[in-house]
């Protein structure tokens, strides 16, 4: 997914939303919001970090509905606005440093048939591309290239786990914690599925609106975007994808 910085919500950590569809907000005292709703603020994020600690810390990402019925994402509990979800976030120990993606994604591919984390999750992601109709095979190339099935993965923007899930596509395909091995690779599985019924024609266009968010491949009028991440992360998945077993 695509890659910002680092910025941790409450005890846990929280990112960016799905791109081209939230924007992102951070007032003075720091506390991020995302919204679909158009806004005038120019703030530049604010940085957090916390303490190191040996135990993983949790906290919550709300989102809500106001009148106007924008969806407002934040780290931050509100009255003012109708709560629609709730999601629990939790950041790994620091003894256990999560693994930290930095795009652009290299044109180098290498095999995930030889990666020994991929036999824990071959069951999880069968069951998965069984229940959403997705080939296997691309399920394990998106997370070989998103991850290299580290489940504790955590990108620069935020993004969590083996299909590395953002805060709002979590939501969005019903994840309710995106550390959870079968939960993330359910919800990434079902957004491939999303995606590849919105570009019925093209696996290509599926794979990069997984990267840069379906609202920027619409509005490149059905192509890949002209971002190198975007193009690289293409050219990685695909290639996974059509390497003999």
């Amino acid at each position: 997914m695509r890659n910002g910085v680092v910025i941790f919500l409450m005890m846990g950590c929280c990112s960016n939303a799905t791109a081209d569809i939230y924007k992102k907000v951070v007032d003075s005292n720091g506390v991020i919001t995302y919204t679909n709703k158009a806004t005038t603020v120019t703030e530049k994020p604010i940085i957090k970090t916390v303490a190191h600690s040996a135990t993983p810390t949790t906290g919550y990402f709300y989102k809500y509905q106001d009148s106007a019925k924008h969806v407002i994402y934040t780290d931050k509990p509100r009255t003012d606005v109708v709560l629609l979800s709730k999601m629990k976030v939790t950041v790994p120990a620091q003894n256990a440093p999560p693994l930290f993606f930095n795009a652009p994604y290299p044109p180098t591919v290498t095999s995930f048939y030889s990666n020994p984390n991929k036999a824990k999750f071959n069951h999880l992601i069968a069951q998965a591309a069984a229940r959403h109709q997705v080939d296997a095979k691309l399920v394990h190339a998106v997370i070989q290239t998103e991850s290299a099935y580290r489940p504790d993965a955590i990108s620069s923007s935020g993004a969590v786990g083996l299909m590395q899930l953002m805060p709002a596509t979590a939501s969005r395909f019903g994840v309710i914690d995106s550390n959870n091995p079968e939960q993330n690779i359910n919800g990434g599985t079902r957004y491939l599925r999303y995606l590849i019924d919105l570009f019925p024609h093209s696996l290509d266009l599926a794979v990069a609106a997984y990267n840069a968010g379906e609202n920027s491949v619409l509005r490149h009028n059905n192509s890949i975007p002209p971002y190198p991440e975007t193009q690289n992360y293409v050219r990685q998945v695909m290639a996974l994808y059509k390497q003999k077993s």
